[in-house]
Parts: structure tokens; C-alpha cells; sequence
């Protein structure tokens, strides 16, 4: 039997310096079932990971595998570039049942190459042509893809610090941080000043900012550390950005498909935006994006946004099934049911283990502040963010069976991305793994 230090060993002469998950996951994997993985020497995990919620069915559904199967074997075709067939018609008709009336009676959609990135890279160039703007805006830890376009659009200064030559036709904003406001004011009235900050701005003719091509957001931040924007933030964006004929993007790529126990994460605050970028759960545990947009903005010419598999229609089989599950009030319902439920309890345990600064999210898109408990409070009454016992609580979760990831300012967020499906008893068995390595972590530094 070949051993996971083999495999690493393997691993690290032929892959890239870039590659992440298996340096703090050091495993090879042999098997995989809903939200159970098993690695080549026995030993199995929970994981709270999934494929960063691309797994919104966890690992290997036995539905979207059967009909994988029998697509395969009915010789349909497997690629088609832009070409029609009965499997795209049926994906589209699926997606445009699911999304709100007032965007579907006006959408338009456009199939990218398959990751959230590419989706995010066609908005912009739309929207660019469609306005003859250049520059725009998006939000301090914002997070949309790591190609060069959206690159420019990232909150998180280490991914491209060291990058030459990208566009400088960006204007960041703040974004509503309820526990680290940017200006120091917490509640309603912080969420006022980062509504006012923004509209004075845009509409100050001194400000030194020219109107912008779009402006690009996410209602929930997902690396940037699961932060959900209020409703009063986005539905003043979104009248700011009317008023102003900016289109708006809804970047949807990890909170969308039923993550934050809506379809899509800005259904909560009733707004309608411009345009959507859709992706990672999208395609049924297969690669998928998918630019969904407004036809006012439909001024692009054809082959002026292209992709070679644009056109992969297993992606498209299993996203129709998996939309069609996902997209009920029951299942909805059950996942903000398990989502509170977690919350609840990591709520409850701060007040046992102080290097838990915040507990936050929506649905099953969750996080946990990690704090230096001996630090000194910030002027909103916060410990420091501590990356390095963030680490060490995801070291203490994986030698305990739990794959979980971490992000947010620092590295100090623990982020719960499991399957939206995972059952009961597993996500017990996960909250009981992540209670009792905070509490060990816990112990040493406090």
C-alpha cells in the first residue's frame, strides 16, 4: 500500500509551489461519500470544506451519479462549445426557473469558461462595453477569482502584492464589518456611514471619482472572512447605483445555489441587480460559471466572450438535477435550520473560550473568528485577529477528523462550507470535533 507521505512526496516534485489545500490537509484521498472522505491509509474525516461549497450534495450524490452514468452511455455529447442541446436547453430552463421574477423576465445568460473567475471577468468586460466606462468599484475584503481582471477587484492585499501590471481602474469601498467597523462605529450607525461614504462619493463632483463601468459586490464575503452585508447596505447600493445608471454585479459564485439558505444570497434583501456571476455549485460537483445578466446590457457582438468548455454537458446534466433539489422551500428551510443550529452553539461557547472573537454567517455558510484573548481590545471592543491560533485550531481540527478552511483578515476565520445536505449526525459529529479542538486550543492560550 502506497502511504499519504508518498503521495505528498510525489506531489510536491511535480506540482506547482501554488498548491494550498494539500500542504494543511496532508492527505491522498482514496474515497469520498457525501461528507465523509477517506484517505489511502484508512483514516477518515468529516469534511467541512467541500470543495470551498462546491459540493452543495456532498461527495459522489448517487442521483447526479446515476444520471452521469446513463448520459455517458446514451452517447450523447460530452462537448459542444456554444451548440444547443437538449441537456443546455434543460440546464437553462432549470436556472431561469430559479432566479427571482424580477431579473428572469428580463435575463439574458452567457456560458464562461468553468470557474467563478471567468464568470466574474465576462460581467466586467460586458459591462464595460455596455457603458463605455473603464473604472470599477469594489469593497474592501472582497474576494472575486485570482485571474488578472478580477485580480484587481481583491480585498486581500497578499495574492497580488507581488503582481506587475494590473489594471489601476479600481476604487475600493468599505464594507460593512460588524464586528471590525472601518469606521470605528458599530450597529446601524456604522452600517449609515458606509451607506453615506458611498452615495457622497459617487455623487460628489469633487470626490475625484469618475462614474465606473459596474460595481461589484458580494452579499455575503466569503474569503474576505463570511461577512454578511445588512440589508439596508445593499438595498442602498443598489438605489445609488440605479440613480447613477451603474449596473450593479452580484458576485453569487460561493454564496449562491442555496448556500445562505436563499437560492441566491441577495434574494434576502430584495433587490434586483444587473448582473450575476454564477458558479462552483452550479454544475452539480462539475465545473461550471455562468454569467447571468440583464439583456439592457446585451451589446456585445458575437464571439466577443468565448471559452472552450463553455460547453461541457455533464456539467449541465448534473446542475439541472442538482437546481431542481436545491430550489425548494424545504430544503431551504432545513438549511437555515442546521445553520442556526451551529451558530447557536459557537455563540454559546464563547463565553467558555475567549480566543472566539465572533460567530457569524447565514445558512451553511459560516464562520468563527479566532481572537488573541491577551490582546488589547480595539476601539469597538475586539481582540486581535490571530491567524497563528487560527492555524492551530485547523491543525487540532484535521489530527481530529475535521477538514475545515480558514480565511478572512489574517487567516483567523474558521469557515464552515460544507454540503448543504450533510446530514444531522454528521455536522453533530463536526461541531463536537471543532468544540473540543477549540477547547484544547483554548487551553494553551488562555
Amino acid at each position: 500500500m502506497i502511504d499519504n507521505a508518498t503521495y505528498l512526496k510525489r506531489s510536491e516534485e511535480y506540482e506547482s509551489s501554488a498548491r494550498s489545500y494539500s500542504r494543511k490537509f496532508p492527505i491522498a484521498i482514496k474515497k469520498a461519500k457525501g461528507v465523509v472522505i477517506e484517505d489511502v491509509e484508512g483514516k477518515t474525516y468529516i469534511d467541512f470544506l467541500c470543495g470551498a461549497g462546491t459540493l452543495a450534495l456532498g461527495h459522489n450524490d448517487d442521483e447526479i451519479n446515476s444520471l452521469l452514468i446513463d448520459y455517458i452511455k446514451s452517447d450523447a455529447p460530452l462537448h459542444t462549445l456554444d451548440m444547443i442541446t437538449p441537456a443546455k436547453d434543460e440546464f437553462a430552463s432549470t436556472l431561469f426557473s430559479c432566479f427571482p421574477e424580477d431579473f428572469r423576465k428580463n435575463a439574458k445568460i452567457q456560458f464562461c469558461a468553468p470557474a467563478g473567475t471567468d464568470a466574474i471577468d465576462a460581467a466586467i468586460k460586458l459591462c464595460r462595453i455596455a457603458t463605455g466606462r473603464r473604472m470599477v468599484i469594489s469593497f474592501s475584503g472582497g474576494y472575486h477569482g485570482m485571474g488578472q481582471g478580477p485580480l484587481t477587484l481583491m480585498g486581500n492585499l497578499h495574492a497580488k502584492q507581488h503582481i506587475n501590471g494590473l489594471s489601476s481602474d479600481v476604487q475600493f469601498f468599505p464594507y460593512p464589518y460588524a464586528y471590525r467597523p472601518a469606521f470605528g462605529v458599530k450597529g446601524d450607525e456604522g452600517v449609515e456611514i458606509c451607506i453615506n461614504f458611498f452615495e457622497r462619493m459617487l455623487k460628489d463632483p469633487e470626490s475625484g471619482i469618475t462614474l465606473p463601468a459596474c460595481v461589484v459586490l458580494e452579499a455575503i464575503q466569503g474569503e474576505g472572512g463570511v461577512i454578511p452585508a445588512p440589508k439596508k447596505f445593499l438595498q442602498a447600493v443598489r438605489r445609488v447605483t440605479e440613480e447613477l445608471g451603474i449596473p450593479l454585479i452580484l458576485d453569487e459564485v460561493q454564496a449562491g445555489i442555496g448556500r445562505s439558505g436563499d437560492f441566491f444570497a441577495f434574494e434576502e434583501s430584495g433587490i434586483t441587480p444587473d448582473c450575476i456571476a454564477i458558479s462552483k455549485a452550479v454544475g452539480g460537483s462539475l465545473p461550471m460559471a455562468i454569467m447571468a445578466y440583464n439583456k439592457k446590457l446585451d451589446k456585445w457582438d458575437a464571439g466577443t466572450h468565448a471559452g472552450t468548455f463553455r460547453g461541457t454537458t455533464l456539467s449541465m446534466v448534473a446542475g439541472e438535477r442538482l437546481m431542481k433539489r436545491v430550489n425548494t422551500k424545504p430544503f431551504l428551510n432545513e438549511v437555515k435550520e442546521k445553520g442556526d443550529a451551529f451558530k447557536k452553539h459557537f455563540e454559546a461557547l464563547k463565553s467558555e473560550c475567549p480566543i472566539i472573537g465572533d460567530v457569524r454567517g447565514r445558512g451553511m455558510m459560516l464562520g468563527i473568528e479566532i481572537v488573541d484573548p491577551k490582546s488589547k481590545e480595539d476601539i469597538c471592543g475586539a481582540k486581535a485577529a490571530s491567524g497563528e491560533i487560527a492555524s492551530e485550531l485547523q491543525r487540532t481540527c484535521f489530527n481530529n477528523g475535521l477538514i475545515m478552511e480558514k480565511g478572512g483578515r489574517n487567516g483567523a476565520v474558521m469557515r464552515c462550507l460544507t454540503a448543504l445536505s450533510i446530514p444531522r449526525e454528521h455536522l453533530d459529529k463536526g461541531i463536537d470535533i471543532l468544540t473540543e479542538s477549540i477547547k484544547t486550543v483554548n487551553k494553551k492560550y488562555c
